[in-house]
């Protein structure tokens, strides 16, 4: 996993030397770092969710500015997505007894991702220092842990457990958002938003389950 970030980081530095030097993207390349609490669930196709559960996302954020007020906006994050549910016959804990009757495990899972969102950004003319903008494209992540927490008839069959062999790889999901920019001095400004992120993949390695998770971000960021 550390050589896929290093490659993730170098190929979006690379591509923003790139954005600086085009005559295509004449209206410059901004880098950032955000910090970002998440707020997710799991939708399991048969079964139930059972609250949202907070995660986190944190790293580098990059708009590439094609136009005066339109961006190709990017970012390279470490991304939590937890949840909790409730689902039947879970791999792996499903089988592990001599009964085979159908049974009911209460979940929670603990999901990091490596995150590499590609999307346009509409910002409105700039005002006083602020401008508004609105999101919409499309995540790519890459999972790098999967841990899970289960408890079925009472009982605790799952604690933390390592479950990367059952959640798939890659997850991908549309992105919707909107928020505002706010200068601070020279070239540094804060960016606040919300963003939806609605996963569409399965993200469970089991044939017999379809499983999808969600979340809300507070998008919090500062470009230099």
């Amino acid at each position: 996993m550390k050589r896929i970030s290093t490659i993730l980081i170098l190929s979006l530095l690379s591509f923003g030397t790139w954005a600086q030097n085009s005559p295509l993207t004449s209206y410059g390349f901004r880098l950032g770092l955000t910090a970002t609490p998440t707020f997710g669930w799991i939708k399991p196709e048969q079964g139930k969710t059972d609250g949202i559960a907070l995660g986190f996302s944190y790293g580098l954020i990059g708009d590439f500015n094609f136009a005066p007020n339109y961006s190709f906006s990017t970012a390279l994050t470490i991304t939590s997505i937890n949840g909790k549910s409730t689902e039947a016959n879970v791999q792996p804990y499903y089988g592990t007894s001599n009964s085979t009757a159908p049974k009911a495990y209460d979940l929670k899972y603990k999901l990091q991702y490596v995150d590499l969102p590609l999307t346009i950004k509409l910002k409105t003319v700039k005002a006083d220092g602020k401008r508004w903008y609105g999101q919409f494209g499309l995540s790519n992540s890459i999972n790098i842990s999967a841990k899970q927490d289960a408890v079925t008839g009472g009982a605790v069959v799952g604690d933390n457990l390592n479950v990367s062999d059952n959640i798939k790889l890659y997850r991908a999901g549309l992105i919707i958002g909107g928020g505002g920019e706010f200068d601070i001095s020279g070239n540094t400004s804060i960016v606040a938003g919300l963003t939806f992120n609605n996963g569409f993949t399965n993200i469970v390695t089991d044939k017999a389950r379809n499983v999808k998770n969600h979340y809300l971000a507070l998008n919090f960021g500062v470009f230099f």
